[in-house]
């Protein structure tokens, strides 16, 4: 069932933030909360920086200015080390997948584990197979290389390593991009699924609208550098705003809209 966000704790706080690539200013005075528990989507048109806002709150950018507080930590103002702690309870799946290629999987799933943990490479290596059996990869899958995989078993192995350290906070960056429909739906199903049983976060960057449709408790849009709306969906596109209205009210947007109800009974959501 989808939580009211009323009732839930704000774990990241973004306020006036501000990003310039040379004479680009890609964010002024941004401000967006995402709360616990919830799957935030995060949409706009191409170059209003929503790689870049992620980036910024996983600490991989430095903003020009602004504030960004994660579990009530102002990052900016931490210790390399103490950072590092609050980063380790963040996991981050890259549109790409990022996966060492000369790794197996269950080798790129226990790097973190050894690095970060300090697991032993035989413990490592057992949690990285129950890592990758829990996001659906069968058991032959662990010992092969990501050049011998699929697209969505690489995506389904990107989000085993993101899991490995049992993060607080699950960015993705475009999760589906590359993915066939089907594979798609099936990956929405497993993050909803994975929320629902672990308790994570989720800062979903995405132009898919099957995805906000079937996977989103809140949107966030981004435009005029800024964030336009964050809520409900059927808040957003009631939003008077030329942008919303052509994304949410074309074709595919109603398309996904009307597909809202099946999505909905198979992820066992109310909505």
């Amino acid at each position: 069932m989808i939580r009211s966000t009323a009732q839930q704790d704000v774990i990241i706080s973004v306020r006036g933030l501000c990003n310039r690539f040379g004479s680009n200013e890609v964010h002024k005075h941004l401000d967006l909360d995402v709360y616990r528990r919830e799957i935030l989507g995060v949409v706009g048109g191409s170059g209003t920086g929503k790689s870049v806002l992620l980036r910024s709150i996983v600490g991989l950018h430095t903003p020009d200015s602004g504030t960004i507080e994660v579990f009530g930590e102002q990052l900016q103002t931490l210790s390399q080390e103490q950072r590092s702690r609050v980063e380790r309870r963040f996991g981050v799946l890259f549109q790409s997948g990022a996966l060492f290629t000369s790794l197996t999987l269950e080798e790129n799933v226990a790097l973190p584990l050894i690095e970060h943990a300090k697991l032993s490479r035989m413990d490592a290596e057992h949690l990285a197979r129950v890592k990758l059996a829990l996001v659906g990869l069968p058991g032959h899958a662990s010992g092969k290389y990501p050049a011998q995989l699929s697209g969505g078993m690489v995506k389904r192995a990107s989000l085993a390593r993101a899991l490995a350290l049992d993060p607080e906070v699950l960015f993705l960056d475009e999760p589906t991009a590359g993915l066939d429909p089907i594979g798609a739906a099936a990956f929405d199903r497993l993050i909803v699924t994975l929320r629902d049983a672990l308790g994570f976060s989720v800062f979903l960057v995405t132009h898919d609208l099957d995805t906000l449709y079937s996977t989103c408790d809140r949107v966030a849009v981004l435009s005029a550098q800024r964030v336009l709306v964050a809520d409900r969906l059927a808040v957003v596109e009631a939003t008077d705003d030329p942008w919303i209205r052509d994304y949410f009210h074309g074709p595919r947007g109603r398309a996904a809209n009307r597909a809202r109800p099946t999505m909905a009974n198979e992820l066992g959501e109310e909505r």
